[in-house]
């Protein structure tokens, strides 16, 4: 495992860290015996930097279980983060970050971090309300060793946001396709010029870059080294980069925990070859003919009022375009529930703007349905659904 230090506080970080909300699940929630062998593995491989928040259902609480069983809680570094919308009052911050320390099992966090900012105004209402006594009074305590903050909005905001606060450590989403989206390269740069660490969310956008490609972009990578997974195209992408401090990868199995640790151990910055590069070029350029909604499958916007299983349908709109229509189409049967006889068609989208507000991407997402259903409910389809289901029950 490749480490770098945190400039801050002089912490040895593993490039690659565990996110953790995406964690194994089974019919009843966290699959605790997966979710602990990963946990387990993933810390003898060398990964000592897990990241959480108090929105990821059942997060804290199963990690917090398994680091205290084993003993690893002074043996690696947590993040989590404060769900800032749900603060009207100091006392909300404070029970919010009580209820996260109880979750953990653990009097303190490495890392703190404000989730999900989209703008400068966000942080401003915290700070009226008396955050930064607040954070003041926690660091002295020893209850949070740094503070950061989780972005989602544009370069102008998060430029607004680094030069009012003195912050630790800075999370972004950032990867091959979005490279100048968001905060983005010059994000990463304005945080490295301060000696901020930069730690990255969805590396390969929700695997989005890993399955379901089109054909041009696994040629490309393939011309320059075949065998290699997209997978690792994608993180191999970021570890060759000296600004980047963490990669966070959301991994939920065996295997891809033993192949990004590989790629972690191998990828040192500035080691990719200019074919390499230009490989990745291709594959994005190719990417971005094919996929029209930038979802990752996060699904903050669910549920829907309306039922509607929103990153689905986006899904196999996607690849509709990657795959050919035909797979897309199946694809979207499956999305909206044809077999369960009670189907949630794109069309049922009422436009009532409830996911917009929650979508992390910024997605228009009632006007993105709109192009799904254009492309993938032909003319009949309601009424062949209709026909079709008392077979289908």
């Amino acid at each position: 495992m490749e480490y770098k230090i945190d400039p801050r506080s002089g912490n040895k970080l593993s490039v690659l860290g565990l996110g953790c909300m995406r964690l194994p699940r089974g019919v009843a929630g966290i699959d605790m015996q997966k979710t602990e062998y990963m946990i387990l593995t993933a810390f003898e491989r060398g990964i000592n930097y897990f990241d959480t928040a108090y929105a990821y259902n059942g997060s804290e609480e199963a990690i917090g279980e398994i680091f205290e069983r084993n003993n690893l809680r002074e043996r690696i570094y947590i993040a989590s983060k404060l769900p800032h919308g749900k603060c009207k009052s100091i006392d909300d911050v404070e029970r919010l970050f009580n209820t996260t320390l109880q979750r953990l099992r653990t009097d303190y966090l490495d890392y703190y971090l404000i989730h999900n900012v989209v703008t400068a105004d966000q942080w401003k209402r915290l700070v009226d309300l008396g955050i930064e006594e607040w954070i003041a009074q926690k660091k002295e305590s020893g209850a949070i060793r740094r503070i950061g903050f989780s972005f989602h909005g544009g370069m102008a905001e998060f430029r607004t946001l680094m030069e009012g606060y003195d912050w630790d450590l800075v999370q972004i989403q950032y990867n091959y396709v979005n490279e100048h989206y968001q905060a983005g390269r010059e994000g990463i740069e304005l945080a490295a010029s301060k000696g901020v660490p930069v730690v990255i969310m969805e590396p390969l956008l929700g695997g989005r870059l890993v399955s379901n490609l089109p054909k041009d972009m696994i040629r490309a990578f393939e011309r320059v080294a075949p065998g290699r997974s997209p997978a690792a195209w994608g993180l191999r992408w970021l570890f060759d980069q000296p600004d980047v401090t963490v990669v966070l990868s959301g991994m939920n199995s065996n295997e891809m925990l033993e192949e990004n640790c590989a790629t972690a151990s191998e990828t040192a910055p500035n080691s990719m070859i200019e074919e390499e590069h230009a490989a990745i070029r291709e594959a994005k350029d190719a990417f971005e003919k094919n996929f029209r909604v930038p979802c990752t499958g996060c699904n903050y916007c669910m549920p829907c009022p309306q039922g509607l299983s929103i990153p689905s349908i986006f899904q196999a709109y996607n690849e509709s375009y990657s795959l050919g229509w035909r797979t897309g189409f199946f694809n979207y049967m499956l999305s909206i529930g044809v077999t369960s006889g009670e189907p949630r068609l794109a069309s049922n989208c009422i436009e009532c703007g409830a996911c917009v507000k929650k979508c992390p991407q910024h997605i228009d997402i009632p006007a993105r349905l709109a192009d799904a259903r254009h492309r993938l409910q032909p003319a009949g389809v309601k009424t062949a659904i209709k026909i079709a289901k008392p077979f289908l029950q």
